[in-house]
């Protein structure tokens, strides 16, 4: 995996070797900018249809563990390059997810049983 680093720039200080002739667009009208904007397939507007069944969902915040893996998996996950953390939780969320189902349904028919074997408010059984 290609590691690259994410920079900051600013306005003065944008890298030469792009493609996008800065001047040009520092010198646009906000008229031109909307345009340009408008002409391409990728920036399209939304409309509230788009919007309608949309919802805020907030990030789950991470929790620090402490967990013993094979040397030889943690050696795997590492040579991959930065991030090898967040790649083995990414595996970890796709076992968890592909097996949800399965766990919902064995849950829910836990659930079932016990409740077919309770007897029903102010009855003995």
């Amino acid at each position: 995996m290609k590691e690259e680093r994410t920079v900051k720039v600013s306005l003065n200080n944008l890298p030469k070797n792009t493609q996008t002739d800065w001047e040009k667009v520092k010198n646009m009208t906000e008229a031109e900018i909307n345009a340009a904007a408008a002409s391409d397939p990728d920036a399209q507007p939304t409309d509230e249809a788009f919007w309608r069944d949309a919802h805020v969902v907030m990030p789950q915040p991470k929790r620090a563990i402490s967990m013993r893996v094979d040397s030889d998996v943690l050696a795997w996950f590492k040579s991959q390059g930065r991030g090898y953390q967040t790649r083995i939780n990414a595996v970890l969320r796709a076992y968890m997810e592909a097996h949800r189902y399965e766990d919902k349904s064995a849950t829910n028919a836990t659930v079932i049983a016990e409740t077919s074997n309770q007897p029903e408010s102010g009855k003995e059984a």
